[in-house]
């Protein structure tokens, strides 16, 4: 393993799907299961690991305890107890992240002490970043006089500041690539077919279905996922380089360049500009903030730590700083998360951080494409032989914070401006959820309220197909009476939402469908009786039935949705029917819904 070299090592990961690594580790993670490793294979290496989790699944923080796990087995050393971050959290992952950090930092000085004379770098300096935005036309870096900033000088290319670079500057690529959680992320040119609205007018919450299509033949499985990338508005562009007196720059060429020293190049390699390459144009600043960059996004700690740099007012400073103090963590709470403000109106109020543009693509989070799990599926994922079909579930997010300030997703205003005929480049992945055609046989139990209901959708339109198959081996001959699915396992969906006539998404489909396979639907609106009623409630409702499906006939579940409450109540009642179906005490019921984790027969997705 090429980490071997190292003698102290930091792994931070993600856990995905049902407590996997994420895609871009996989590979690592295989490597490290290698059976001809000897268990001191790692016996110089210091290790410490940091899970980013989300307590709503059950394998919380599965893929960082694993990792942990068998660094330890190959003989390495935990000199930091692992941390765990959890998204569920009121304050995010920095509530770990934050005090975690500083017990790393504080360790590590106290195992590797610095020179007699040599200091810590102070965090008032601004650190010189990999890559940072350059003219494509001239090197930007050149007749510069020095800036005091903090501990560093720093050259100034028109009054901006700009860390020092070698002589020898190395250029980034010049292709910008994907930069995806999963390199295997597949790049498909769609065009919207339709997109309508599903809930009325009158209704608080629009949620829509969207067609789209490409013109080749693309395979994809229930729970895969297609990433649309949104566009931020021109309004909020031009207000950012307004702002920040980047006009001049906005329609220039630019490009990236890296800081490393060509020597430093292969054991510090250039990293991939962090951007799609969506456009063949060159790249200006207008297109990085259009395209690229969230400038409405949520700001976090390391950004007022950032752009505290870039302002000559004392107060403004003082007070920027001030929220990267762990011990005010509850007002940059208060400040950012609670009333849902963007750095675009952060940058507004603190009127006088001007960033420089050479910054923009450090200082500025990536415009993250927003997922959602393919609703379609069967036949109605090709058009025709050279046809393919897409069809999503999309809720729009659109509401009041407790400012009383109207806040917009920047997805949601892309997709609900998105005109048919309009084509977007996206792209398809594997979902979690795994799910196999040899599990046709079996009886599935899907737990799917509101926009979760999308890839349950995809599953029952998969197993109609495969049913199909399965009898008549095309699917062009089939009976249309239940009688021709006897023998092949049962389908149930317990859906849940608000109002029937508001939110009972495909509801004329399930009728449909009911009467050409064993499927049975159970609903739950909660805001239809007095007593709310949810999903889980109708699940104890069912309870015979789901013992009988998920016990006897060894079933399998799905449970897709929003995270949250709704998992772990969907858990607590599967927990209360295998108790009372089986006649066991709590822990033991437990113990069975863990047996079904470990068998691949419950599978959770939320988001």
């Amino acid at each position: 393993l090429s980490f071997t070299r190292f003698t102290f090592v930091i792994a931070i990961v993600s856990t995905t799907g049902q407590g996997d690594l994420p895609a871009n580790a996989r590979s690592f993670w295989k490597k490290l299961l290698r059976k001809r490793l000897p268990p001191d294979h790692l016996k110089n290496v210091n290790i410490t690991t940091f899970g980013l989790g989300d307590s709503s699944y059950p394998k919380f923080n599965w893929a960082a305890r694993k990792l942990q796990k068998r660094l330890i087995q190959l003989g390495a050393c935990e000199f930091l107890p692992r941390g765990e971050a959890d998204e569920q959290h009121e304050e995010g992952l920095d509530a770990t992240w934050v005090p975690w950090s500083a017990d790393l930092r504080r360790l590590v000085l106290e195992k590797y002490p610095l020179a007699d004379g040599i200091h810590p770098v102070s965090e008032d300096v601004l650190l010189q970043p990999k890559c940072l935005l350059s003219l494509a036309s001239e090197n930007c870096l050149g007749g510069v006089e020095q800036v005091c900033n903090g501990e560093d000088a720093f050259p100034v290319v028109n009054g901006i500041p700009i860390p020092k670079q070698d002589a020898s500057v190395q250029p980034a690529p010049q292709t910008i690539i994907a930069a995806t959680s999963d390199r295997k992320a597949q790049q498909i040119l769609v065009k919207v077919e339709e997109n309508r609205r599903l809930t009325p007018q009158s209704h608080w919450q629009d949620v829509r279905h969207l067609n789209l299509s490409c013109t080749s033949s693309v395979d994809y499985d229930p729970g895969d996922i297609l990433t649309i990338y949104p566009h931020n508005s021109w309004q909020d562009v031009d207000q950012m380089m307004e702002l920040m007196d980047w006009d001049r720059y906005a329609d220039q060429p630019i490009q990236f360049e890296s800081t490393n020293k060509m020597e430093e190049a292969d054991f510090y390699p250039v990293p991939p500009a962090p951007f799609h390459k969506l456009h063949s144009e060159p790249l200006t600043l207008r297109k990085v903030l259009i395209h690229y960059l969230d400038v409405r996004a949520i700001p976090r700690r390391s950004f007022f730590s950032m752009i505290a740099h870039f302002t000559d007012d004392g107060m403004h400073k003082e007070r920027l700083l001030e929220f990267t103090d762990p011990q005010y963590i509850d007002e940059l709470y208060d400040y950012t998360t609670r009333p849902r403000r963007s750095i675009l109106e952060v940058l507004q109020e603190f009127d006088s951080v001007k960033i420089p543009w050479q910054w923009a693509a450090n200082v500025i989070p990536n415009l993250r494409g927003r997922q959602f799990s393919v609703a379609s599926g069967g036949t109605s994922k090709h058009i025709s032989k050279n046809q393919t079909s897409f069809e999503l579930l999309a809720a729009i997010v659109r509401y009041k914070t407790v400012l009383k300030r109207l806040r917009e997703g920047v997805c949601t205003r892309y997709i609900t401006g998105l005109k048919v005929g309009t084509t977007l480049n996206v792209t398809l992945q594997k979902g979690g959820l795994n799910i196999h055609r040899d599990e046709a046989s079996r009886p599935v139990v899907m737990i799917g309220p509101g926009t979760g209901v999308a890839p349950m959708r995809s599953l029952i339109w998969e197993r109609y197909r495969w049913h199909q198959e399965m009898l008549h081996g095309h699917e062009d001959s089939f009976d249309n009476s239940v009688n021709c699915f006897t023998g092949v396992g049962d389908t149930v969906l317990f859906y849940g939402g608000r109002n029937k006539e508001a939110d009972f998404f495909y509801h004329k489909e399930w009728q449909e469908l009911e009467r050409k396979m064993p499927l049975q639907v159970f609903t739950a609106f909660s805001r239809d009786q007095q007593m709310k009623i949810y999903v889980q409630d109708v699940l104890k409702e069912q309870s015979e039935l789901v013992y009988r499906l998920l016990h006897n006939e060894e079933g399998v579940v799905y449970v897709c949705g929003s995270s949250g409450k709704m998992p772990q109540a969907v858990r607590a009642a599967l927990v209360e029917i295998f108790q009372i179906g089986g006649n066991i005490s709590s822990s033991a019921a437990e113990n069975y819904l863990q047996i079904l984790e470990r068998e691949g027969r419950y599978k959770q997705e939320t988001w």
